[in-house]
This record gives C-alpha cells, structure tokens and sequence, in this order.
C-alpha cells in the first residue's frame, strides 16, 4: 500500500472529503470498504482502481458524472507512473464545519467562432445539483434536528420497507428439477398400476433470519436514544418475522413485548417505564455478557442476525468486551455495529470499547440520518446465504 511517495492513504481520505465536498454521500463507512477492496485490485492499473472507487463510493446514477470529474481533477496524470505527484484538497475549517475546497479545474479555452475544427469534440458534460428539502433532511444529522424536522424523520422512517436475507432450512417443498420425490412419484403414479409416467421434484425451502437489537441508552447517546428507538419500533413492525430487542446502559433490559404495542408514543413509554438506567455509565462488556449468558441460545437460533446501536464509549473492562463480542460473533450469523458517531468526517474509533470490539465486528456502519438508515435496509435486505469468512 506504501507506493510512490508513503501517502496514498492519506490522499485517498482527502479524496474522499473533496467528494463530500462536490456533493456525494460518501462516508468512512464506503472508505473502509475501498481501503479493504485495494487488497484485491492491482493498484499499477489506474483503471482497476477507478472502477473500484466508482462501484463502492457512487450509489446514485446522477452522482456519475460528478465521480468522473472530481476523479479526474484529483487523480492527475503524474511524472512517473500514475500514483505519484498525487494533489492534496485545500481544506479549511469554518464555524466548526468542515470546508472541503476540491483542487481547481484547468481553465478551458473559449471556442473560436471561426475555428471549425472542434466540431466534432465530445460535448462537455455538466452536472447541475439542485435544492430539494426532502433530500437535505434525510442528509440531515439526527442530533441537529428541529421539533418540524424531527416529526417529519418520523413520519420519513414509519415508511421505510424492511426486508431481511433469507436463509435455507432443513425443509422442502414441491417444485424445481433438481432433487428428485420419489415419495410423491410413487403416490402419483399409482393411478397408472405402478408404472412411472410422471416424475415429481423438490426443492429446498427458505425463511426469513431472525433479527436481534441492542441499543445503547446511556449519556452519550442521548442525544439519539429517542429517534432510534422509533427506528427499532418501525423495524419491528416492518419485518414480517418476530425482532428481539434489548436496551443497555449499566444493565440489559429487554424491550420486545413493550414495542408490541400498535401506537408508537404508547409503546415508548411502556420501555420508559421498564428501562431504569437511562442516560447512565455504560458497561458493554457486561451487559454483552448478560445478554450472552441468559438470552442467547433463546433468541441467536436459526441464523439470527445482530445489530448493535453504540458509539462504544464504555467504562467497563475492554478484555470482558472482547471475549463477548468474539462470543456473540461466533453465535450469531452476522454481526453489525451501527456507530452514529461514524457519519462525522473527523470521526476515529479510538476509545477503548470500539477498539476492543472492532476485530469482532462484520460491518461498521453510520446511524446518523435518514440516509444511513436506507443503507442499512439495502445491506439486510442483500445479506448472503452463507457467513463470509
């Protein structure tokens, strides 16, 4: 990864900032999955690297146009091969808000009205962003909502569509061609005194995995606790298979029968009323354990898939962390954490518990906004059938 001049990861951040800055939803999310991807390209090609980038950090066709040229104007033509002499963004900090100023375009000649020759160039491609209030509040970050936006987000997330990866089960049912019944051939072709006129096939069956949520409610994800707890409310109801959740600050508390209720502001003050530690300390070793210890074989069955909703400040043991999420990862079929700090360009996992627990982890993801929360509904709806190594 160290080639030409020792800085392509830095200069691969500062790319990823410019593109922040012309518009595109990229965040450290999409740059740990293109860091990971170089591994697998040959970096000398400055194709393979362009459509690495293009695939993992483009997911809106409209964005295209603005890849290419902020690529382009980025990644220059160099002296000796096409790492090298990589530009840096100019980058400046106003009201506390990252400026991202992307480096400048070359300047274009203004076309000769009497020169013909440039008939026949390729037209120049300008892509125009316009406003749209819808867009800039599912942008939005959750803790700067007004009282407005923040019903608004609400009315925005009770009509997100949920689905979950499937997974095969031991069963099957009638149908395609490859195994054959001979069971249902021989009942069928009794009519015909034995004789096989007609052959009958099966299939293997699938389900939907289950889903297991535990979110952090203590002090520093205050500001968020009430916002994703309508996001597990809408999960739980927009899954058609039953969604196990807990809550966590200095102890487990299990909330699945209270968001059974069919009104939102009822079914949140059911878990006011049943959570004790609320905006408290948090120990996430040990209510991982707890968890672990008394809930897992029950609700981890089947393929299940976990979700965990913490920024990771922890005040508890990192070595009790470690051990308990290296267990919840080997019993469970996937495991997500959801960071609401990780949607910050300046954001680092550099406390104790998010390094502790980051080995353990099969996808670090933002929860910061609307936005985010689509990605996460397109990564749980395209989960594979069998567990990545």
């Amino acid at each position: 990864m160290s080639s030409a001049n020792g800085h392509f990861l830095h200069n691969l951040l500062l790319f990823g900032r410019v593109l922040r800055g012309v518009g595109l939803d990229v965040n450290p999310g999409r740059m740990v999955d293109l860091v990971q991807a170089l591994d697998h390209i040959n970096l000398g090609a400055r194709a393979d690297f362009y459509f690495a980038a293009r695939s993992l950090l483009v997911h809106r066709l409209e964005d295209l146009a603005l890849f290419d040229e902020a690529f382009n104007q980025f990644w220059r033509a160099p002296t000796t091969g096409w790492l090298a002499g990589m530009p840096t963004a100019n980058i400046r900090r106003r009201s506390n808000k990252l400026q991202v100023v992307a480096p400048p375009l070359e300047p274009r000649d203004e076309p000769d009205p009497e020169n013909k020759g440039d008939e026949d160039a390729p037209p120049v491609l300008e892509a125009t962003r316009t406003y749209s209030a819808q867009e800039a509040l599912r942008r939005k970050d959750f803790s700067e909502l007004s009282a407005e936006e923040y019903a608004a987000i609400q009315a925005l997330m009770g009509g997100l569509q949920w689905r979950l990866g499937e997974r095969q089960t031991r069963r099957q049912r009638p149908g395609g061609d490859a195994r054959l019944d001979l069971r249902r051939t021989l009942r069928q072709n009794m009519k015909y005194g034995g004789q096989v006129l007609e052959w009958s096939f099966r299939q293997p069956k699938f389900k939907p995995r289950p889903l297991v949520l535990l979110a952090d409610i203590s002090g520093s994800m205050e500001r968020y606790t009430k916002l994703l707890l309508h996001f597990i409310y809408s999960l739980s109801f927009g899954l058609s298979q039953p969604v196990e959740a807990f809550v966590f600050g200095t102890r487990l508390t299990r909330i699945t029968r209270p968001l059974q209720h069919k009104d939102v502001e009822q079914a949140l003050r059911e878990v006011s009323l049943s959570v004790r530690d609320w905006s408290g300390g948090t120990r996430i070793g040990e209510a991982l354990k707890d968890f672990n210890f008394e809930w897992g074989r029950r609700v981890l069955g089947r393929g299940a898939v976990a979700l965990i909703i913490s920024d990771g400040w922890d005040r508890g043991e990192p070595d009790l962390l470690r051990r308990e999420m290296a267990r919840l990862q080997r019993t469970c079929y996937r495991l997500i954490w959801l960071n609401p700090l990780l949607g910050s360009p300046t954001y680092e996992p550099l406390t104790r518990g998010i390094q502790a627990a980051l080995p353990y982890i099969d996808d670090f993801l933002p929860v910061h906004n609307l936005a985010s929360l689509e990605e996460l509904g397109a990564r749980l709806a395209g989960l594979e059938q069998r567990r990545r190594r």
